[in-house]
């Protein structure tokens, strides 16, 4: 890869997916003192984007030229990846002509990338960002106050049984998470329910909530061991405590200082009303 000089300026652009971690960077990159350039992408991205934005343009996540054109265009040599895009999305039928990819996306999809994993696909748009002079910043830059701190987060402790649960659980979801499979796994009784795949995490609950009719299970969900944290956060928030309460999961256990809480202490709040457990650990091995 050659990498294109650097320019220095006040302009940042933000390729938004779904959720509102997007509105969260704009905000506190705009409080920073920077003109945002924001590329929504249709179907994703919150629309109340258009007014928080000093520039705003709808984009197709598969038209990965017009995103490089534009960035380049408004000088936007720093780019934020914030929020959620369903790749399962990418497999429906008829994708190829439904999403409409450019050259630029084609050559990446077909040519660039090793195999099709998240981190593969992700990595490669960051390569070929570079070659442009486009420097990707790590997503929290601007939110490193929203992370999650260390320690039981409400009211409740988890009790002896729930914890050896968490010590089971925790180690199978790095080794989940270092083959890029997924970052989330269902517990029950020292037994994994279920692993998140390509559906993402709040589907895999649905799936874990039907396998454990009886509820009280926990959902571990970690970082990567090699976290990059340009991209791919982890991400928590109140609509995670609804839906784990909705399937009846009893506790969530999420990576300090490498989880984005969205909206933290309406979430504890919630928690502690539906008498949930939201723990926040490190790794035992620094990952």
């Amino acid at each position: 890869m050659i990498q294109a000089p650097y320019k220095e300026n006040d302009t940042l652009g933000v390729i938004a997916g779904g959720g509102t971690m997007p509105l969260m960077v704009v905000e506190a990159a705009k409080q920073a003192g920077r003109r945002v350039v924001v590329l929504g992408l249709r179907e994703w991205a919150n629309p109340v984007l258009r007014d928080m934005a000093d520039v705003f343009y709808w984009c197709s996540v598969s038209r990965f030229g017009r995103h490089l054109r534009l960035l380049t265009r408004e000088k936007a040599y720093r780019a934020i990846l914030a929020g959620s895009v369903k790749k399962s999305d990418m497999y429906g039928r008829f994708r190829i002509l439904r999403n409409l990819p450019d050259f630029t996306t084609l050559k990446l999809w077909f040519l660039r990338v090793p195999d099709k994993r998240t981190d593969s696909i992700l990595r490669t748009v960051a390569d070929m960002m570079a070659e442009r002079g486009i420097h990707m910043e790590h997503c929290v830059k601007y939110c490193m106050d929203a992370m999650a701190t260390e320690g039981v987060l409400t009211k409740l402790k988890p009790s002896a049984s729930q914890q050896r649960d968490i010590e089971f659980g925790w180690p199978v979801a790095k080794e989940m998470g270092r083959l890029d499979i997924g970052q989330s796994i269902a517990v029950k009784e020292q037994e994994v329910i279920a692993v998140e795949a390509i559906e993402g995490t709040d589907r895999m609950i649905e799936r874990a909530g039907g396998l454990c009719s009886h509820g009280g299970w926990a959902l571990i969900k970690v970082a990567k061991p090699d976290q990059d944290m340009r991209f791919d956060v982890p991400t928590v928030g109140p609509d995670t405590v609804e839906n784990l309460r909705a399937h009846g999961a009893k506790i969530l256990v999420i990576e300090a200082d490498k989880t984005f809480i969205v909206d933290r202490d309406e979430m504890i709040a919630r928690a502690d009303r539906y008498g949930m457990i939201i723990v926040a650990r490190r790794d035992a091995n620094g990952a």
